[in-house]
């Protein structure tokens, strides 16, 4: 029997349920928090983590599991917990003000906030002692200078709305190729060139950098760029951030060498690092990569997969309150299970000082490359994957006898969304029917749970509940699955819905000035409404928004949606170049306007067959349509069937003499 219970047993984030037997009088975030706050005359808590945040279990253990604590907490405040997952709309805003505040932030997040919701004091992390001072000194100050806190408050008010709302470019703006360039050479210069990504930890992969560094790469022919490109998809193949053993990616290293990770897995990173690899496949064709994509994709079917076909959002990084005790190993354990292959997986897997870590226990990771410890061996590549394949079962199978993560188990919109494009990515150069099925069933689970009546997206679902209405980034990464699912099934149907969300998203989310998009619809009640602009370990709703529509007016003939994506581009364009990082996903919209954009348009009796030959293609991004019956679509306008399938290159609105050869449609562009 718990002690203590408050208000988030109601709920069905793990995150918030976490705290449902704190002694703190929790409550979940709802449009009437502040009506309460007022009629209390109490300052507001806002307090936002995540369930495999470990940072957050810390303070909870340190501070909210403490009477004394949650004494002053619910005598003096109104106490929120927000899931920043189910609600990202919530953590932009307290995010911004305590960056605003601090110059800093990170999870968990504290925002102290007035009866009405606007904040006056945050920070991330704080121990117990600090946590009670800051606790009876904002009470304190609250009631006997109220009129200093409110100034401040109105100050940090402006500063919230006025922070990452982008202005409209008034003129034609020209975009240049040494624009282009100068973003990729101020970036280089913090280029890692020993271990690949960043030369700063800790180390995050933010597969859109690398998305588009290769997008760059093979349309200027930058063979320095392609060669860091592809040193990072090694060190990241073969670092402790990669799950060696049971696939999956960690959500970043906390040193330079992608050796020790923390060890949450999210969805998100693994959907994008699925696409990103398969990409680098195609640049590459290095087993290497096709091994990490079914490794990982097996890891999404066992671990993260519910019955409808769903996918779950996160593991966490501790098990037993200990962080990373699931994914490591003594070398006792290794030499008992292992026996007379313990020496050359120990090799393999740097069970040395390399992949040492703490208190006797190593992190599987590794050194040499595939051919590399082939030669040392002299194994085949079929000999080594045979024996690594079944070493890792061995292995895995002993692993699951261990106290497992917990499992943030509600499933999101985007995050699946992420999940889908990865699969479809993946199944478009390895023709993999495993791949095909589960991003069939999921795009299934998307439109029975989370598609509204109204034409809306649900951002959440749980329990057979969906309750929190979409936010941008929902509709964005739905939007550009979708465009990649018609790709690689040609049912139409899939478009056609990808061009109905778009005018769901300009009706809702549009800013009419500027033609960005809110990552709210218009009827928010936060006491901001902000634009996501900056890519990050996601990209931006905005970066990809403006792809979608770039990507739709090409398929449906729509001026409108190429011109407004144009817009938003030369919104962001005067400054780009200097953060080329945080500008990753609309930098490939530039690669489009910079070196022109490809369409593969194949119509014909036999134009399947064609069209996968061409979607597992070495090329820069490019559209793919292909149809072998009549079709409404309106980029198969004026191309008309014909038993040998004919291959329409376009660029601009115009196409090159049609082509029956394969080879030849893809020499005009290489």
């Amino acid at each position: 029997m718990e002690q203590y219970t408050n208000d988030l047993i109601k709920e069905t984030s793990p995150y918030l349920l976490q705290h449902a037997h704190n002694p703190v009088n929790w409550i979940a975030w709802s449009d009437d928090v502040f009506e309460t706050a007022k009629r209390e005359n109490k300052l507001v808590l806002v307090s936002i983590g995540y369930s495999a945040c470990h940072w957050c279990h810390v303070m909870e253990h340190e501070c909210f599991e403490d009477e004394e604590v949650a004494m002053l907490m619910n005598k003096f405040f109104i106490n929120v917990k927000v899931d920043r997952e189910e609600r990202p709309d919530v953590d932009q805003v307290y995010m911004t003000a305590v960056q605003i505040m601090t110059q800093k932030g990170g999870w968990p997040l504290n925002c102290f906030t007035l009866p009405d919701g606007r904040p006056i004091y945050g920070g991330t992390y704080f121990p117990k002692e600090q946590w009670m001072h800051i606790l009876k000194s904002l009470h304190h100050t609250f009631n006997n200078d109220y009129d200093k806190v409110v100034e401040y408050a109105e100050d940090l008010h402006e500063g919230i709305i006025s922070s990452e709302l982008i202005s409209t470019a008034v003129n034609d703006v020209q975009f240049s190729e040494s624009h282009l360039d100068e973003l990729v050479q101020r970036w280089s210069s913090s280029f890692d060139s020993m271990q690949g990504g960043s030369g700063r930890a800790p180390k995050f992969m933010l597969p859109s950098n690398y998305s588009f560094l290769l997008d760059y790469a093979l349309n200027s022919g930058n063979e320095k760029i392609m060669t860091h490109v592809e040193l990072t998809l090694d060190k990241m193949a073969l670092g402790g951030i990669y799950d060696q053993i049971g696939g999956g990616f960690s959500r970043y290293s906390v040193d330079l060498m992608w050796k020790v990770p923390h060890f949450e897995k999210m969805l998100y990173d693994n959907g994008q690092l699925l696409s990103l690899y398969a990409e680098g496949y195609k640049s590459f064709e290095k087993p290497l990569y096709k091994r990490i994509i079914y490794q990982t994709v097996e890891w999404m079917e066992r671990e993260m997969l519910n019955k409808n076909g769903a996918f779950y959002s996160a593991l966490d990084a501790d098990s037993e309150n200990i962080e990373g005790k699931f994914y490591v190993w003594t070398e006792t354990e290794l030499e008992a299970i292992l026996g007379d292959d313990f020496s050359w997986v120990s090799d393999l897997y740097q069970v040395s000082q390399r992949g040492y870590w703490e208190e006797g226990n190593y992190i599987l990771l590794r050194n040499d490359s595939d051919e590399d410890f082939m030669r040392k061996m002299n194994w085949s590549l079929y000999a080594f994957e045979s024996n690594v394949k079944r070493i890792n079962e061995l292995l895995l199978a002993k692993r699951t006898e261990r106290v497992r993560p917990g499992l943030d188990d509600k499933c999101l919109t985007s995050w699946n969304a992420i999940a889908l494009k990865g699969l479809c990515d993946s199944y478009a150069v390895f023709k993999e029917e495993s791949f095909l099925y589960l991003a069939l069933k999921n795009a299934k689970w998307l439109v029975d749970n989370q598609f509204r009546t109204d034409g809306g997206l649900w951002r959440n679902h749980k329990n057979g509940t969906s309750n929190i209405k979409g936010f941008l980034e929902d509709y964005a990464h739905v939007i550009s699955a979708f465009i990649s699912l018609y790709e690689i099934t040609l049912d139409e149907s899939w478009l056609n819905k990808a061009n109905d969300l778009t005018r769901y998203s300009i009706d809702h989310f549009e800013d009419k000035n500027s033609r960005m998009f809110f990552f709210t619809d218009e009827k928010t009640s936060l006491i901001a409404r902000k634009m996501e602009v900056n890519d990050n370990v996601i990209p931006s709703s905005n970066s990809v928004m403006a792809r979608n529509l770039f990507y739709i007016s090409r398929y449906f003939k729509n001026d409108v949606f190429e011109e407004q994506a144009i817009q938003m581009l030369a919104n962001v364009y005067d400054g780009m170049e200097m953060y080329g990082s945080g500008y990753s996903n609309w930098a490939i919209l530039l690669n489009h306007m910079v070196y022109g954009f490809y369409e593969f348009v194949v119509v014909g009796a036999n134009a399947k067959i064609k069209h996968e030959e061409l979607i597992a293609q070495r090329l820069p991004k490019v559209l793919f349509a292909c149809s072998t019956k009549e079709s409404k679509v309106p980029i198969f306008q004026d191309k008309p069937l014909a038993d040998e399938a004919l291959i329409y290159l376009c660029t601009s609105r115009a196409c090159f003499m049609p082509t029956e050869d394969v080879d030849r449609a893809i020499k005009v562009i290489q």
